[in-house]
């Protein structure tokens, strides 16, 4: 009985290996080991490259994700800058700094794209916790200002970066193990 029971657990692996896990349910699984599953499966699903996707292509997808919105916040401060008053220097001073920070993590998710590329998981994993560290330098520059408020928007779009970059950092863990 035991030989027979070996057998068929043999055969049974050998069948799933021919059938492959579909893309929903890897989307779904990678998500499971993430922090913001929501997050993770409805990123995932709105990109049309994910269905050809494995584990390693769904991390590259979400630090385009967070590339997007990094992008998108600096476009976004860029114009705000323009309504800015301009004898008001502190205000200016912070979204400027905020605006580099941005693109520092800009930088930061670029280079973690290509360390995931070379497989490189311990430096994806470092740039990303750098990207998401960035926008915190970003809220210091108003807290350093007396009397400047961190702007609603502002903060909206630091959580929203840091959390894609838990759901990134979520991924690598599991390509690591």
């Amino acid at each position: 009985m035991g030989y027979y029971s070996c057998s068929m657990l043999l055969l049974f692996t050998l069948l799933l290996s021919f059938y492959p896990i579909s893309s929903a349910d890897l989307i779904k699984q990678t998500c499971k080991a993430t922090k913001y599953y929501d997050l993770c499966v409805s990123s995932l699903k709105s990109d049309s490259t994910s269905p050809k996707a494995d584990t390693k292509g769904l991390a590259v997808i979400m630090v385009r994700v967070a590339v997007a919105n990094a992008t998108s916040t600096i476009s976004y401060l860029s114009s705000q800058m323009l309504s800015v008053v301009a004898n008001d220097t502190s205000v200016k001073r912070a979204m400027k700094e905020c605006g580099e920070k941005y693109a520092f993590a800009n930088e930061a998710l670029k280079s973690s794209s290509q360390d995931l590329s070379d497989e490189l998981y311990d430096y994806a994993y470092m740039h990303v916790m750098a990207a998401a560290d960035y926008p915190n330098a970003c809220h210091n520059a108003f807290r350093r200002s007396p009397g400047l408020v961190y702007p609603p928007e502002m903060a909206l779009r630091e959580d929203g970066l840091k959390r894609i970059c838990d759901v990134v950092l979520g991924i690598i863990d599991a390509l690591g193990s």
